[in-house]
């Protein structure tokens, strides 16, 4: 089963959807049988690097609002992301140009280390309010992880990935997202926006039934008292 997902690291449904796709995977047994995979995708290419802005006057420039509209927004969205275990902190937070953090990921796919270093940006942006435009913090990520600074270093000072960033845009283009998250099931069906958890659900069950997957069987306690070819637990 394959799963793509367009997201941002600024967009605060992404980090809500992606735990209840995770979520849906646990519910239906198909959290082993999947291979999801991050595209990226950049909600504003013009966001500065560095800004001195909170989100609050971000947003109330945005929709031409007050930033009394502006932070009862962000509430709303803080009360979702609560229902998923996640604890925004939109107080602290300030906006970021994603292109490098993104360009990271790509680098970080090649050392196996994609999903862990994508949770680690949402993460780090949304719950520590970290600045993810600034190279240091970025660094300061990877070596978190055990990563290679010198090599994540490397990567940030040229601009290396940056057409595989470009082509995951060019496709999300290509394919109808005009937002995100985007979320693309085994090349078949697309789920558009941070739904429900019970509508991954669904769209895990009816995969599973066109294409024959059986969830594995959910082990309870340890191996014990048995007997297998080679020996028995007496």
């Amino acid at each position: 089963m394959k799963i793509e997902v367009w997201s941002d690291f600024v967009c605060p449904f992404c980090y809500i959807g992606k735990r209840r796709l995770e979520e849906a995977l646990e519910q239906t047994g198909f959290a082993n049988q999947a291979e999801v995979e991050f595209k990226s995708y950049q909600l504003d290419p013009n966001t500065p690097k560095v800004s001195e802005k909170s989100m609050y006057e971000v947003l109330a420039e945005k929709y031409g609002s007050t930033l009394e509209a502006a932070k009862n927004m962000t509430a709303q969205v803080a009360e979702q992301a609560k229902t998923v275990g996640l604890a925004y902190n939109f107080d602290a937070m300030k906006p970021a140009n994603t292109l490098d953090a993104h360009r990271i990921v790509k680098w970080a796919s090649e050392q196996g280390k994609a999903n862990e270093v994508n949770e680690l940006m949402l993460h780090a942006y949304f719950i520590e309010a970290k600045e993810i435009g600034k190279h240091e913090v970025l660094l300061e990520l990877i070596e978190s992880i055990v990563l290679s600074r010198e090599e994540a270093e490397k990567v940030l000072n040229s601009d290396a990935y940056l057409t595989d960033v470009q082509a995951d845009i060019a496709r999300a283009g290509q394919i109808g997202v005009r937002g995100v998250p985007f979320f693309v099931l085994n090349d078949k069906y697309a789920i558009s926006g941070a739904q429900p958890t019970e509508t991954f659900v669904g769209a895990l069950n009816k995969i599973a039934e066109e294409e024959g997957i059986s969830p594995k069987l959910q082990l309870l306690g340890e191996d014990a008292n048995l007997c297998t070819d080679d020996t028995c637990d007496i």
